[in-house]
């Protein structure tokens, strides 16, 4: 689950603070961040993720405040309970997909399970891709390689970073199947953060940046 409460950020002692409405999301829902350019969603995102650390509140993911967590304590928390889907895939060009995936759990702190990558990769349609190397992956390849590399570990929380905003209808369509299927497969939270409309249509719970 998530948990936020008077949650504050702030880039630099300089800059205007960011105050974010306390919110709650349940284990297993479906949930969007919504907002204008600029109003903090990608940071939001980054907060849940472990990526920036609050100025103050309480910020609550799966089942650790990651205010109270840092360096490899906290690295090796969100490896293991936060798989992140961003806009670009950010893979490691010179691994195969395979190799990436294996980092993955190995950055985690986890047995490298080639069983459990097998199920994955199958899952999304990309059994015939694992040797890959990463640079030979068409768009719609290394975005559902993103997509296996968030679930591999199970996590509790998917975060997905505007996952569908440069694709076309029918791609759209068919990476936020994706995204909730393989949620609903592992019994994950999934929150999008977006200004996609075709996204908003399909998803009630929301939250909205002031």
């Amino acid at each position: 689950m998530i948990h936020l409460a008077q949650l504050t950020f702030r880039y630099t002692p300089a800059s205007d603070t960011l105050r974010f409405p306390d919110w709650e999301v349940a284990q297993g829902e479906h949930a969007l961040i919504l907002g204008a350019s600029g109003s903090g969603k990608t940071t939001l995102l980054h907060l849940l993720a472990g990526l920036l650390k609050p100025e103050s509140g309480s910020l609550q993911v799966g089942r650790q405040d990651l205010a109270r967590i840092e360096g490899s304590a906290l690295d090796k928390y969100r490896g293991q309970n936060i798989g992140l889907v961003f806009q670009k895939p950010h893979l490691i060009n010179a691994l195969s997909l395979k190799q990436n995936l294996l980092l993955a759990q190995y950055m985690a702190g986890l047995p490298q399970d080639k069983k459990s990558i097998g199920e994955v990769i199958g899952s999304l349609d990309l059994s015939h891709r694992e040797d890959a190397l990463v640079h030979t992956l068409s768009q719609g390849e290394a975005q559902r390689a993103s997509i296996a590399r968030a679930i591999l570990n199970k996590p509790l929380v998917i975060l997905a970073d505007e996952p569908t905003s440069s694709l076309d209808d029918q791609n759209c369509e068919r990476v936020l199947g994706m995204l909730q299927q393989q949620a609903n497969r592992h019994q994950a939270t999934l929150v999008i953060a977006t200004h996609d409309q075709r996204v908003k249509d399909k998803i009630d719970k929301q939250y909205v940046m002031p």
